[in-house]
């Protein structure tokens, strides 16, 4: 039997999982970019359709999906057409039927906080954030996109469950002037969530499409930890306004957030800047300064990766009480160094997207 005779469909996609969308950790055809597959006489033909703002990683892809088909035994030819459409389109397409939805059509700017690995205090700086915007007279949403460790309606102090209001949307709770939405209202807390890519990013959707948000200045939202389904979901439903990458002073925290940095360039998302959290401590009653996890690498690779450094927070034990009684810092105690930290760097965010306090 010849190379040509055992070429399959099968085989094909078993190739097409190799290509991943550039930054980001899940393969083409588990997205569901591929459409309209054939193959046949050694020649291979699809379609790509990607939702996104980067024709360069679209035509990466591409590059990348021609390269590995054309190594495959048996295929003579490879034809990938790109079908490139921007995030906006998606809210311009004919709506299903029921209730009209437009998505965020009243939120100024979206912020997404993000980190390249775990434990850096991404959700706390996002909170705090969220309550720093709030307090510089900002009207202000916080979107729990964490789905697999949802933690905001804990920080927030939040018991209740939202409700569903006559136009069949989610009405957030709103605490301390923020309105919050969180996976973690609508879950077991104590229940492992396993959820496979198409369930996180529906999930995702349905917090952008199906919340009454109603008119924000800035929505900050809390995402998932690394590079993954989340992230590209949002870039492909809306535009972000901006990220915002979360660090610690440690070299392997700066190597995943240069990663984190990498994937939303890669897909044209503007980088508002970084953060470097637990940065110093300060002695209560000396004063000293110690820098315990080194110091100043979140400010260096911000320079030398030309993106803006938005500053340091202090590590203060007050800071993990505030988060697990429900009251963070920047309203429980709002006149600390940290809250004072977290303030500054609200305006410095505030005044790169041009919103008024």
């Amino acid at each position: 039997m010849s190379a040509t005779a055992e070429l399959t469909e099968e085989k094909v996609r078993e190739v097409l999982k190799t290509v991943r969308f550039p930054g980001l950790s899940r393969d083409i055809v588990s997205f569901g970019f591929v459409k309209d597959l054939a193959v046949g006489g050694g020649n291979v033909s699809m379609r790509l359709e990607i939702m996104t703002e980067s024709e360069a990683a679209a035509e990466e892809i591409r590059r990348d999906a021609t390269e590995k088909l054309r190594s495959l035994p048996g295929v003579s030819a490879v034809t990938i057409r790109l079908d490139v459409r921007p995030p906006a389109a998606a809210s311009a397409r004919p709506a299903p039927a029921g209730p009209p939805t437009t998505i965020l059509k009243d939120v100024r700017h979206t912020i997404a906080v993000a980190s390249g690995k775990g434990g850096v205090g991404k959700s706390t700086v996002a909170a705090n954030l969220a309550l720093a915007l709030e307090r510089i007279g900002h009207r202000v949403g916080l979107m729990d996109s964490d789905i697999y460790g949802p933690s905001q309606q804990m920080m927030m102090g939040i018991d209740e469950k939202p409700y569903v209001n006559e136009a069949n949307q989610i009405v957030p709770i709103e605490r301390y002037g923020v309105k919050v939405m969180s996976l973690g209202f609508l879950m077991d807390v104590d229940q492992p969530v396993i959820w496979r890519g198409p369930m996180v990013m529906k999930a995702v959707e349905q917090f952008l499409q199906d919340v009454a948000w109603g008119a924000l200045d800035e929505l900050v939202i809390d995402l998932p930890p690394g590079t993954g389904d989340a992230q590209l979901t949002l870039t492909q439903k809306i535009r972000l306004s901006g990220a915002v990458i979360v660090t610690t002073p440690q070299d392997v925290s700066l190597i995943d957030a240069r990663k984190g940095l990498a994937m939303f360039q890669k897909v044209n998302v503007p980088v508002l800047g970084i953060v470097e959290n637990m940065s110093y401590y300060v002695c209560p009653k000396c004063g000293h300064r110690e820098e315990i996890f080194k110091h100043g690498g979140g400010r260096r690779t911000a320079e030398e990766l030309g993106v803006p450094f938005l500053g340091e927070i202090p590590l203060d034990p007050k800071v993990a009480l505030g988060g697990d009684s429900g009251r963070p810092i920047v309203v429980g105690d709002p006149k600390s160094p940290v809250s004072e930290a977290y303030l500054r760097i609200a305006d410095a965010i505030s005044r790169r997207l041009g919103v008024d306090a």
